[in-house]
């Protein structure tokens, strides 16, 4: 039975939950750095996500996997690299679950002073955990509920405030822009655009589920996210400093829009958007989960994270890693208790960082795959524009927080701790060897077992193999295969498999290419195949069933526009030339 995928809408409100729902505190936060300037800084952020629109565009039409920033750089740069974007990704996923669930719980305490924080915001996890362990065509309708409210209860809000501005008159407005400012006007609105910036979280997610989503679907989320950011969140600010003074909008900064909505339409209006804020923050919740689970996935096919994440129920749900997320979050939240300030310090740098490095996977993806085919292709203005707008962001929020940057490194050290062991395994175990020679040279019962223990589990991680499949390659590009594999890969065996004619393969130089490569690479078994046929993804099917190997342990040299197959087409299979 195939799986069921995502359209539009669905996809959409998955993601668009997460960054529509930035408008709750964005607005505020820009207001409190750049005043009566805060919606400029608004409209440079929603202009430095259109140009993310293409960024992100080119790097999932060309590598159309789940995985985001870790898949781009995966299939450009060394593994280690891509591994980092991977734990960055998932912490500023588990940052963005805690910051959510809290924050809407924290909305619902507002309305029933009697619910208790902590426990229901666990509860609250522990509901989308169930959710999207049920599957993800189930948790999409949850979304499509949640973020088609939040749009309707956004749309009511800014016309009764448009409202009461036409009638109530300009005066506030004129005081807010003649308000005196601290700073100068461009430190202002650098100020507010780094702490904007935040506003945009959550566009890197349709990246991490883009293997559930229907073709097509996905450049489809991107303009959607865009354009419901550049509308609503300058529009809110201007709104809020239309009919606010400026000092009013800072004292009431932590349900900004409750209050507009109160002063606006009245306490049934702020009650619809206290409930709307409530549920599209859970609709954020959800967004880390389905986000997490398609990247967490994707390592441990990878051999980033342990194999045994990968058991999957009747439903299809990679349900252990759901599972280790919630138990992270929720310790995470219970180690806070709460605490914004700390949460966002994760939260703030690890996301900016997840965007700078897909924006350096664009450049590599240019520069390595520029003969990849894809739907569409960024500029390399619009690229450099991006990617300095972003390390800016970074700059200003440590600046703004320098103490997010401690904060930040405490959580990032041991999420790297365990990524970089699963990486570097084998060097591990083998100078654990070295130690254990060291520490028992006389041997004795302990050694043994560990020493037999070690080494078991050594020859099991080398003796996963991994397939280069060859199309007449000279002796350089086998070359470059043999470095990357054994500078990537932990693994003593890899098979070079050409696919066709054999007496034509046979006739020219590759086989004895591939016997100086194995005298070159004597830690590396080569096997040699021939295997008659047609390249295309039923024999990588195939041949992956046969021998027992993952298309994910199975790489190419990269596709041009006359391949027959595209990427996509090929499944998973890794690009490394």
């Amino acid at each position: 039975m195939s799986k069921k995928k995502l359209n539009q809408l669905e996809a959409t409100a998955i993601c668009g939950n997460d960054i529509s729902s930035s408008c709750l505190y964005v607005s505020a936060l820009a207001i409190v750095y750049a005043g009566q300037y805060a919606w400029i800084s608004l409209l440079i952020v929603a202009g430095v996500l259109f140009f993310f629109r293409k960024i992100y565009g080119e790097v999932v039409g060309a590598l159309p996997l789940n995985g985001g920033a870790y898949n781009a750089l995966l299939n450009t740069t060394k593994k280690s690299t891509a591994s980092l974007a991977a734990a960055l990704t998932v912490l500023s996923y588990m940052a963005t679950c805690v910051i959510s669930a809290t924050e809407a719980i924290k909305y619902v305490h507002s309305i029933w002073e009697f619910i208790p924080v902590i426990p229901v915001t666990i509860g609250l996890m522990l509901i989308f955990m169930g959710l999207v362990i049920l599957g993800i065509g189930e948790s999409s309708k949850v979304a499509i509920a949640i973020f088609l409210f939040h749009l309707t209860s956004l749309t009511l809000l800014c016309g009764f405030c448009i409202y009461f501005f036409l009638t109530e008159g300009f005066d506030t407005l004129i005081q807010n822009f003649n308000h005196p400012i601290k700073t100068s006007i461009t430190t202002a609105l650098f100020l507010g655009f780094s702490a904007a910036m935040l506003g945009i979280s959550g566009f890197e997610s349709s990246a991490n589920y883009v293997e559930e989503q229907k073709k097509g679907v996905f450049p489809k989320t991107l303009r959607n996210m865009w354009i419901v950011v550049t509308i609503f969140n300058p529009l809110i600010a201007f709104l809020a400093l239309a009919i606010i003074p400026i000092n009013t909008v800072v004292d009431n900064q932590d349900a900004l829009l409750s209050y507009l909505g109160r002063l606006s339409g009245g306490n049934w209006l702020s009650l619809i958007v206290g409930i709307d804020a409530a549920l599209v923050l859970s609709g954020a919740v959800l967004t880390s989960f389905v986000g997490v689970g398609g990247l967490m996935e994707r390592m441990a096919l990878d051999r980033i994270l342990p194999s045994p994440l990968l058991k999957k129920n009747a439903k299809g749900s990679s349900y252990i890693i759901f599972i280790l997320f919630f138990g992270l979050c929720a310790s995470i939240l219970l180690v806070t208790g709460g605490d914004l300030a700390q949460l966002a310090g994760i939260y703030t740098i690890a996301f900016l960082l997840v965007m700078v490095l897909f924006g350096i996977g664009t450049v590599l993806l240019k520069i390595k795959r520029s003969q990849l085919p894809r739907p569409e292709r960024s500029s390399w203005i619009g690229l450099f524009i991006a990617i300095a707008a972003v390390t800016a962001a970074i700059i200003g929020n440590v600046i703004l927080n320098p103490g997010y940057l401690i904060i930040f490194f405490e959580y990032l050290i041991p999420t790297l701790f365990v990524v970089f062991f699963m990486l570097y395994r084998v060097s591990i175990f083998k100078a654990f060897l070295k130690l254990l020679d060291y520490v028992f040279p006389d041997g004795g019962k302990l050694f043994a077992r560990l020493n037999r223990k070690t080494k078991e589990l050594l020859k099991k991680v080398n003796s996963q193999q991994f397939v280069f499949f060859t199309k007449n390659d000279n002796i350089a590009t086998l070359n470059k295969v043999m470095q990357y594999v054994s500078h990537n890969e932990p693994t003593k065996r890899l098979k070079i498999v050409s696919v066709g004619d054999s007496e034509e393969i046979e006739a020219s130089t590759l086989p004895g290419d591939i016997k100086v490569l194995d005298r070159a690479y004597p830690e590396i078994d080569i096997e040699y195949i021939v295997e008659p046929g047609t390249f295309c993804p039923e024999k990588i099917n195939e041949l992956s069933k046969r021998w027992n190997i993952p298309t994910n342990f199975m790489f190419i040299g990269s596709p041009n526009e006359d391949s027959v197959f595209s990427v996509e087409e090929l499944g998973e299979v890794r690009l490394i030339i």
